[in-house]
């Protein structure tokens, strides 16, 4: 995302801001006379939110260091600090944010933060939004997130085994203390203004949209939702044990992560797709791959954790992928605040904070990195598995996701280390990704079905191949179908629908073969709900797979001078312009085109492109309009008025777009199904009463 520069007010304008704030409250003050009351309290709650910060702080010292100690001396008091003081961090968290809040809600311009990034006139649901829409805040909700998953593993982590639970919210603190350490330092959201200004500079006009008020919240639950699994990691490396109950405590964080991070990705490709007026849904840019590389790995860690659980095998592997995918978020952090890359997404360039971050990632991704060397011996595999197997099928499904990782990885640094290397402008595109990313997902998509129909230990490659005969042909028979309809154009097209019906055709056939060789449909509703979830999420990434496809291959361009009153033919569809308006919303200008749709001679649908100015932000912003549809999506962009006459419109026909994210709701729909099974619940069932036996992984 992108936040606006610091800046200092203007001498000038800070004395006329100082005088028509004056003139405003001098009325009122004097009506009751008295001083000013609603300053006084506005300024009191921004202060408590900041001494909660303070004291926030504190208690994660605590927490980190008591029960830590406590659990390497047995000491059950000192262990027992844990959950009282995950819960308080949470809460007097919890209150800073909302005074936050409460600032931007009320436009006190006496912060600093919020005269950057907010304005009287500004919607509410902007003012709330631009909470987090800017480095301090965004970092306030960071820590936020931290503490509630800290706190959620005191509250339902009853059934862990005392020691564990001590060491990992210990660990979780020591990840809270760095982060708060670092915003109460560098990146104080409660900074005050020496002189406060009658208005505010107004949230970034890009970031005032429903879509990104909703895509940060999401994206830095599934960031910070690894750390949780990151602490049990080093938990369990400091206690020495890595079994099967280990792997089904983690399994539930890990998968809740992923599904945030889902929603969060798709939610941000969604509003480039519709708000940035290009039409294009993903590019690549170093903020995107910051947040894709830990979903990756987090993927892998979910389908690695089972072969834990299942077969007790994959331990190291398993515990090296909870530090890898925290440690990329936390790389993530630091591309998007130190400004060693540039990025349109990028909250800050300052130098001293990229420093903090990089010290925060060296430290506890190599500390944990450290650990895990030192105790590699404690994490013997125990079960054994042949060649064809859902084991092995698993563990290439962790390599494929793992190189892919590191493939977008290599392409997001490579210009950075060009630079300080070589001495070379280097610049790393879509085509760089392209043609390096998409054959791994190409051999994941079509070893997936295969090997989640695989039986544990020793399977039948035979007998799986019998039965996901019709789905395969089904899918050949559509890539030809595809093939003959598009004309002889590029291969991706009809390669990806094959590739999309071959994993929901998968996904299917799965649940059919539950049901038995008699066909019993009843054995569907006793299926276990994650067994459930798989089939949906598989076949969710089915779907996106063909929107990708349908979009990148059968796209159309048109871009022309429109004139008002006269038609013009584009992908058979017949567009007219039939106005342009000047209107004005709640805090902006707009320049508004009235376009009809017509197929065939019927009007099927009446578009409205904007062009927006935010007089406050000086920023033009490009509204698309969308007439979306099941199979494809009409989107139309106005340009500028031309001295001739007319005015530029660009239209797109976008086939299978909406598919994408479809697609994407789909899969975190599987993982919610999941999560909802009884068997992912924290230490429940047989995780429970492994946990009791206390057996070590040697």
């Amino acid at each position: 995302m992108i936040s606006l520069d610091p800046k200092d007010v203007p001498a000038r304008d800070k004395q006329s801001s100082r005088g028509r704030r004056d003139k405003v409250n001098a009325a009122p003050f004097a009506l009751i006379g008295a001083g000013p009351p609603l300053e006084y309290d506005r300024g009191m709650v921004t202060e408590f939110g900041h001494f909660a910060l303070i004291l926030a702080f504190l208690v994660a010292i605590v927490q980190m260091v008591v029960p830590m100690a406590g659990a390497h001396k047995r000491w059950p008091g000192w262990m027992a600090v844990a959950e009282p003081a995950a819960t308080t961090q949470f809460l007097l968290i919890g209150f800073s944010f909302l005074a936050l809040t409460w600032a931007f809600l009320t436009s006190d311009f006496s912060l600093r933060l919020v005269y950057l990034n907010s304005h009287s006139a500004k919607p509410l649901i902007y003012k709330i939004s631009g909470v987090w829409g800017n480095h301090e805040g965004s970092m306030l909700l960071w820590v936020l997130i931290l503490s509630l998953f800290g706190a959620m593993a005191a509250w339902f982590g009853g059934n862990l085994p005392p020691g564990l639970r001590a060491r990992v919210l210990s660990v979780q603190a020591a990840i809270g203390v760095a982060f708060i350490a670092f915003i109460l330092f560098t990146s104080n959201p409660f900074e005050r203004m020496p002189v406060p200004p009658f208005d505010g500079q107004d949230l970034n006009p890009l970031l005032q949209d429903p879509g990104l008020a909703f895509h940060p919240p999401f994206l830095y639950l599934g960031y910070v939702g690894l750390s949780i699994c990151f602490s049990f990691a080093v938990a369990a490396l400091i206690e020495g044990r890595v079994d099967a109950a280990w792997a089904r405590w983690v399994r539930p964080w890990t998968l809740a992560a992923w599904v945030c991070l889902t929603i969060g990705i798709a939610l941000g490709s969604w509003w480039a797709y519709y708000e940035l007026g290009w039409g294009g849904f993903w590019f690549w840019d170093p903020v995107e791959n910051a947040s894709f590389m830990p979903w990756l790995l987090a993927a892998a860690l979910l389908h690695s954790a089972i072969v834990v659980e299942k077969r007790e095998s994959l331990k190291s592997w398993t515990i090296l992928l909870a530090i890898l995918a925290f440690g990329f978020s936390l790389i993530g952090t630091f591309i998007v605040r130190s400004g060693v890359i540039t990025s349109v997404h990028s909250f800050a360039s300052d130098p001293e904070r990229g420093v903090f971050i990089l010290l925060i990632l060296v430290v506890f991704t190599g500390g944990a990195l450290t650990l895990f060397a030192a105790r590699s011996g404690v994490m013997q595999a125990r079960g054994v598995f042949g060649i064809v197997s859902r084991e092995s099928a698993l563990v290439a499904n962790n390599i494929l996701l793992a190189v892919s990782a590191f493939v977008v990885f290599v392409g997001t640094l490579w210009p950075l280390v060009a630079e300080m290397a070589f001495d070379r402008k280097l610049s790393v595109g879509p085509p760089f990704f392209d043609m390096a990313f998409t054959p791994f997902m190409l051999i994941l998509g079509l070893l997936l079905p295969f090997g989640s129909m695989l039986a544990w230990k020793r399977g039948s490659a035979s007998r799986v191949a019998r039965q996901l005969a019709p789905a395969f042909f089904l899918a050949l028979a559509l890539l030809g179908l595809t093939w003959v309809l598009q004309t002889g154009r590029s291969l991706l097209g009809p390669m990806g629908v094959f590739l999309g019906a071959w994993l929901i055709g998968g996904a299917v056939t799965d649940l059919i073969s539950r049901t038995g060789q008699n066909r019993d449909w009843s054995r569907l509703r006793r299926l276990p709900r994650a067994d459930w979830g798989k089939s949906i999420a598989h076949a969710g990434l089915g779907i996106t797979m063909l929107g990708i496809a349908g979009l990148t291959a059968w796209e159309q361009e048109d871009i022309r001078i429109a004139q008002i009153g006269e038609p013009f033919e584009v992908a058979g569809f017949e567009l007219e312009l039939l106005g342009v308006e000047e209107i004005q919303g709640p805090n902006y200008y707009a320049t508004q085109g009235e376009v009809a749709i017509r197929s065939d001679g019927d009007e099927i649908a009446r578009l409205f492109p904007q062009k927006r100015n935010y007089p406050v932000a000086q920023m033009p912003t490009t509204e698309a309009a969308i007439d979306y549809r099941f199979l494809r999506d009409l989107y139309v962009v106005i340009g500028d008025e031309q001295s001739g006459g007319g005015w530029v419109i660009r239209t797109y026909l976008k086939p299978l777009a909406n598919w994408i994210w479809g697609g994407a709701i789909l899969m975190a729909l599987g993982g919610f199904v999941s999560l909802s099974d009884r068997r992912f619940r924290v230490a429940a069932g047989a995780g429970k009463r492994t946990a009791a036996k206390g057996v070590p992984a040697e």
